[in-house]
Parts: C-alpha cells; sequence; structure tokens
C-alpha cells in the first residue's frame, strides 16, 4: 500500500514562516509522521466542520496549532495550504477553497463570496457597464477565474474593485483580468498560457505537474528539500516560478535569448533558475558562465546561486564580473600590457593638451567621444574615425572638426602604450583574440544579468565567449535601470541575433503598485532602448501588490533627518519589525558613512554594505549607495539626503549641456528608480533644506 506523500503552497511556506520557533519544529514533525501514516496517534487527522470545501481537513502541530491540508479526492497527494492557531486555522478553511480549474487544470486556492449576485449570463454583457462583462463563463474559467467567483467577476466595474479582489483570486485569474483590462486580447492573453486537451478536477496528481500550479504548489519530493524550504521559508523564488519565467528557463533556445522587464519582474531570477536547468543538464567538464558588470552584484549572484544549486552544479556554474575574469585570462597568457580598467587620469591630462583653439569643446565631451564613438567602435586610425557614425551623440561635428580633435585621441593612445597600460575595451579585444587562437578558454553557455550596463566591446567579447550554437547566450536587463554605462549597445551590431528570441516580462513580484507607479514616472517621459536598436516602455507593466503610497519627508536640518531616521527605526523595532529588512540609501558614500555614524553614535545596530560582498543574515538596519543596492531587495526602502546638490549629483551633471545633460540627468533618475523599486513594502524618501528637483 502507498504511503501518502505532500506538497505545499506557498501560503503555507508564508504562513510557516510567522509562525513561532517551538511550532515550527512541530511542523517539521508533524510532517514526518504523516509521511509515514497519516491517521497515526496524535496527528488529529480531522474533518473540519463549516468548511467552504468538504475535502479540508486539520492536521495537529501542538495542543494549540493546526494546519489545514487538502486531501485528495483520489491519489495519495496531499495538500498542505495553511497553519496558523487553532480558532484562525479553521476560520481560514471556512473562508477558503482549494480545487481544480476544470479549464487550465491548475489546482486554485481562493476565497468565493457566494453572497455575489450573478449578472445575467443569457446573452453577451457588453450593454453592461462592467469590465468583463463581455467575457462568457467559459472565457474567464480559462483566464483562471475559478467557477465559484465568476459571478462575482462579472459584476466588477472598476479597476479598484478588481484591485480589491485581487487577494482572494488565485494570482493567474488577477494577472489574466488585468492584462485584459490593460488592453490584451483575450486571444493574446490565452495564447501565452498552458491549454491541457483534457481536465480531470479530481487528478490533483496531475494538476500540480501544471505550469500554472507549479507557480504556488511544490510537491515534497524528499528530507532535503523540504528542509532546504522551510529554512528559507519567504525565498520563494528559490521553489517557485511564474509560468512566464519557467517557459523561459526550461527550454531548448535555437540561439542567444535577450529577456527584457522592469524592475522586480524576476530577471535575475529567471537568469539563476536558468544557470541551474543548464547545468543539470550539462555532462562532466561541462562549462557555464554567469556574469555580470560590478563585482557586488556577482558576488550577491553567487550566494543566491548556492542556495538553489548542488555542488555539482555549481562545479559547473562560474559567476564573475566580466572585468574580473577578462583580468585573470591576461594575466594567466602573460600578456605584456597591464590591464587597467578606468581611465589613466595622467597620461589623460597630458593628451588634453593637444585640443585645438577651434572648435572648442568642453572635456566631458572629449571624454564621452573616447568612450562612445572611438573605444566602442575600435577605432585605432584618423581614416577610421573620420567615417564612423557617431549616432547617439547629441553633438554634430563635421569631418574638419573630426580631423581637428584627433590628435588628442592619438596622444592618449600612444601614451597609454609607452607606459605598458590598456584600457578595458581593449582588453576585451585582447581577451577575444585570445579566444579565438584557444577555444580552451570558452564556455558551453553564457548567461549575462543586468545586460544594459555593458559595453560594445563587452558585447562583442560575449559573443566570443560560447560556440554560436543552441542555448549559448541567456541576456537579461532593462535599459530604464542604466546607472554605469550611458552609451546603449546593440546586440545584433555585436554579432548576437535575437530575432525571435526576444521576450519580455511584465509582472512585478516585488515592488508594490503604489512605489512602482511613482518610480517609472521618473523615467516616463524619457526614451529607453531595448538593448538592439529598439525601444522600451513600462506600458503594460504591472505589479500584483499593494501598499501605502510612498512618501517624501522634507526636513529643515541633517540633524533633522537623523532624528527622523532614530525614530523610525525604533517605532519598527518596538512592534517586532526585523531592522535587517530596512535599507537606508543614499547617493554618496560619504553620505552612508555619515549616516551610518550618527546612527550608530545613536545605538541603533548598523551594517554597511560595501561593494564586494554579499548581505548576509548579521541584525541591524542596512546603509547602502544607490549603486549597491542594486539586486537586493528589502520590505522597507528610505532614500536619505535626497537634496538638491546630491540629486542629480552636482559632480555628474558638471560641464555637461544638451543632449549630454539630458543623458547625465536620465542616469540620475535611473539610479533614484533603481533604489526606489528595491521596496517590497514602503518607500519613503527623506530631503533636507532644498529637496531634489527630481522629487518636484
Amino acid at each position: 500500500m502507498s504511503r501518502p506523500s505532500m506538497a505545499m503552497s506557498a501560503d503555507f511556506l508564508a504562513a510557516y514562516a510567522k509562525l513561532p520557533t517551538q511550532q515550527q519544529r512541530g511542523v517539521r514533525t508533524m510532517i514526518s509522521r504523516f509521511g509515514r501514516a497519516s491517521k497515526a496517534s496524535g496527528l488529529n487527522y480531522e474533518k473540519i466542520a463549516n468548511a467552504t470545501d468538504p475535502n479540508m481537513r486539520s492536521l495537529r502541530i501542538d495542543g494549540g496549532y493546526r494546519a489545514i491540508v487538502l486531501k485528495p479526492a483520489r491519489g495519495m497527494v496531499h495538500v498542505l495550504l495553511w497553519a496558523d492557531k487553532h480558532d484562525d486555522a479553521y476560520a481560514w478553511a471556512t473562508r477558503h477553497a482549494c480545487s481544480i480549474n476544470p479549464e487550465t487544470g491548475a489546482l486554485q486556492v481562493y476565497e468565493p463570496r457566494f453572497e455575489a449576485q450573478p449578472v445575467e449570463a443569457s446573452a453577451p454583457h457588453a450593454e453592461v457597464a462592467t469590465l468583463f462583462g463581455a467575457l462568457k463563463r467559459r472565457e474567464l474559467l480559462r483566464l483562471g477565474v475559478p467557477d465559484e467567483m465568476v459571478a462575482e467577476v462579472h459584476t466588477i466595474r472598476t479597476e479598484a474593485e478588481l484591485d480589491s479582489m485581487s487577494a482572494r483570486l488565485p494570482a493567474e485569474a488577477y494577472e489574466g483580468l488585468f492584462l485584459y483590462f490593460a488592453g490584451d486580447t483575450y486571444e493574446q492573453i490565452i495564447r501565452d498560457r498552458e491549454s491541457p486537451a483534457s481536465v480531470d478536477v479530481e487528478d490533483i496528481d496531475a494538476a500540480l505537474r501544471r505550469e500554472d500550479s507549479k507557480a504556488r504548489f511544490v510537491v515534497i519530493e524528499n528530507d532535503i528539500a523540504l528542509e532546504e524550504m522551510l529554512n528559507a521559508p519567504l525565498e520563494r523564488w528559490r521553489v517557485f516560478l511564474h509560468p512566464s519565467q519557467r517557459r523561459l528557463v526550461e527550454r531548448d533556445w535555437n540561439g542567444p535569448v535577450r529577456v527584457l522587464g522592469g524592475a522586480g519582474t524576476g530577471k535575475t531570477v529567471v537568469a539563476m533558475h536558468r544557470a541551474r536547468w543548464l547545468a543539470g543538464r550539462l555532462g562532466d567538464g561541462g562549462r557555464i558562465l554567469f556574469t555580470t558588470f560590478t563585482r557586488n552584484l556577482a558576488a550577491d549572484l553567487e550566494y543566491n546561486l548556492r542556495s538553489i544549486c548542488s555542488p555539482e552544479e555549481m562545479k559547473r556554474i562560474e559567476v564573475t564580473n566580466l572585468d574580473r575574469w577578462v583580468q585573470r585570462l591576461l594575466r594567466g597568457r602573460r600578456y605584456r600590457f597591464r590591464p587597467v580598467f578606468s581611465r589613466d587620469d595622467a597620461a589623460w591630462r597630458v593628451a588634453l593638451g593637444r585640443q585645438p583653439t577651434e572648435p572648442v569643446y568642453s572635456e566631458r565631451f572629449y571624454e564621452d567621444e573616447w568612450e562612445q564613438v572611438i573605444q566602442a567602435n575600435a577605432v585605432t586610425t584618423r581614416d577610421e574615425y573620420l567615417r564612423i557614425p557617431r549616432t547617439g551623440r547629441g553633438v554634430r561635428i563635421n569631418r574638419a572638426a573630426r580631423a581637428a580633435i584627433w590628435p588628442v585621441f592619438e596622444e592618449y593612445r600612444a601614451l597609454l602604450a609607452e607606459r605598458g597600460v590598456m584600457e578595458v575595451a581593449d582588453c576585451y579585444r585582447a581577451a577575444a583574440a585570445l579566444l579565438a587562437q584557444d577555444a580552451d578558454y570558452r564556455f558551453d553557455a553564457v548567461i549575462v544579468d543586468e545586460a544594459q550596463d555593458l559595453s560594445a566591446p563587452a558585447w562583442q567579447l560575449i559573443r566570443a565567449l560560447a560556440p554560436n550554437e543552441r542555448n549559448d547566450l541567456f541576456i537579461t536587463g532593462d535599459a530604464h535601470q542604466r546607472i554605469y554605462s550611458r552609451t546603449p549597445a546593440t546586440l545584433g551590431r555585436c554579432g548576437i541575433d535575437i530575432r525571435g528570441r526576444g521576450r519580455k516580462l511584465r509582472l512585478n513580484y516585488r515592488t508594490t503598485e503604489e512605489t512602482r507607479r511613482w518610480a517609472t514616472g521618473l523615467l516616463d517621459d524619457r526614451p529607453i532602448d531595448d538593448l538592439d536598436g529598439g525601444g522600451d516602455t513600462n506600458a503594460g507593466f504591472r505589479s500584483l501588490l499593494h501598499g501605502p503610497r510612498p512618501r517624501c519627508e522634507r526636513l529643515a536640518t541633517r540633524r533633522n533627518q537623523v532624528d527622523w531616521l532614530v525614530q523610525y527605526l525604533k517605532d519598527l523595532d518596538t512592534v517586532g519589525e526585523a531592522l535587517r529588512a530596512v535599507c537606508v540609501v543614499t547617493r554618496t558614500r560619504h553620505d552612508r558613512d555619515t549616516l551610518a555614524a550618527e546612527l550608530a553614535h545613536a545605538a541603533m545596530e548598523v551594517v554597511v554594505l560595501e561593494s564586494d560582498s554579499p548581505d548576509e543574515t548579521r541584525p541591524g538596519v542596512r546603509l547602502a549607495t544607490m549603486h549597491r543596492v542594486k539586486g537586493l531587495e528589502f520590505d522597507r526602502i528610505v532614500v536619505a539626503s535626497a537634496n538638491a546638490d546630491s540629486l542629480p549629483l552636482r559632480a555628474a551633471m558638471e560641464g555637461t549641456e544638451g543632449a549630454e545633460r539630458y543623458a547625465a540627468e536620465t542616469a540620475e533618475r535611473a539610479l533614484l528608480y533603481v533604489a526606489a523599486t528595491r521596496a517590497k513594502r514602503e518607500l519613503t524618501v527623506l530631503s533636507f533644506g532644498e529637496p531634489s528637483p527630481l522629487l518636484i
């Protein structure tokens, strides 16, 4: 006779995380005993009187706590749905239902309200001023709406009514309804969803294998997998993937893939699961490079990958930022030039002495011309410079002007050669040349996260890092978050053909809709590229979460800001909020360190996030710069010192005008966008004195 097995919902894990430590241990014991015998003495496996669903059962955690479990109509898989104090758990069971959708085949948990009066169903509802009146019952079922809630959905008249119903609907139902409300056709939404040929509404085993179910339910395969889930119950990304994410991860692609998506849509999660999926399919000796632009992001990625990958899988994945990999390659080959990853200021000052008296350009113009035109296009001669297109530079210059300023760049390159120094773009090209000579350095696949910050020479190297075959390159990015490079690269021009393999994620799983709207408003009027020569917008980008509106506090002095922060943190601590879930973000390291010292002086426990180490589990409020907080997430973000002289940063704007100034301000807006969208629950922006013009 088969033993009963268990699955659990994402809601159960969230409820488990809120249990006291003793009861969490009780859940572990309960699951272990249930696996041996579901009706063992002490488990109190009982039917629940007045439960909405007749298949709901309770299991005893201890004298005061119960778990709610779904008993299968057929088969042996029981599904853990909730855990709470005895009366609260039973109350949950009387409000919720769990069943298999007859059209999608997904297992769903929802909260019906049976008192809803159905709209007349005898004819299409186009004449009724409701949002979904034109959709028939079967169409709503295929969008994920449970049968018991179709009548209520037909009564929805406003977006606010839809949002108020979101917590009671299955996630895929709310998603489908919102997409329809936002302008997608029914056919577009259904085309992107799983459509089983037939559905057995009593077959839970089959339902749990479907994509929509996997987004919220997981079958407990063994004790090790169970412990991993229970040790980090709130880190749902480790276990659950949205169907749109899973389709990107678990697929053989016939070439490079580019995945776009706004902040919080799960691009990095997709990239990490893609690395794991590929590592599991590669044999011994297989190699994957997981790379990004900065060292701190690479450190965060490796830390998180180790939480979802086995040791064997991690052996096949190398995680590093691109500059470090290149530096290691060149040093290993005893390259005669010393690679440097920033401008040689001494040589640059000498080269600027070759500026012509006419025409006159700013120093910032020369810096950008060097980076965005000459280095980006591997220009080494005067003739090449006279012919190269300068698309996107904003400042038009004719051939005579180009010829007049060329000696500056020629002198700088000559000085670098004399000093035995090679800039990063030249390092990329040298590394690509070595890869062409020795295929042993190449990888089976390369995964790139935060792709928007990489330059054209970097992309040319990445193309050389893996053979042009199936599953070679997997690229995730969002140009709204471009905070390092102001020079958009075009993948197609770098030899990376993504035609037919460009995808976009539109649902935000981290940030509340209120914060998302505030943050995207910073960039709504700015042209944003799609990494391949086209445009990108946040249209159709939506969060499924709701919370308080972001607040902007204008204070009189720096001292007032510190006092406000200390009181804010003490209030959170008083109500039991973990301060490690709060991050205070500043534009500069100086402001970060000053605030850290001031908070420490006020007896607050402080953790300063440096650039080369991941954020771990030490207690205390976090402090980080806007650059460092990228890639992290916190319940609460406080953007501090958002003053007129620091945001936009005066040093970043100096010497710019026209198109250059516009680009510099866009980058500053992108930094604030990145910081704001790290907040999962609450965003606060503090300023003292004159507030930043970006907030007005």
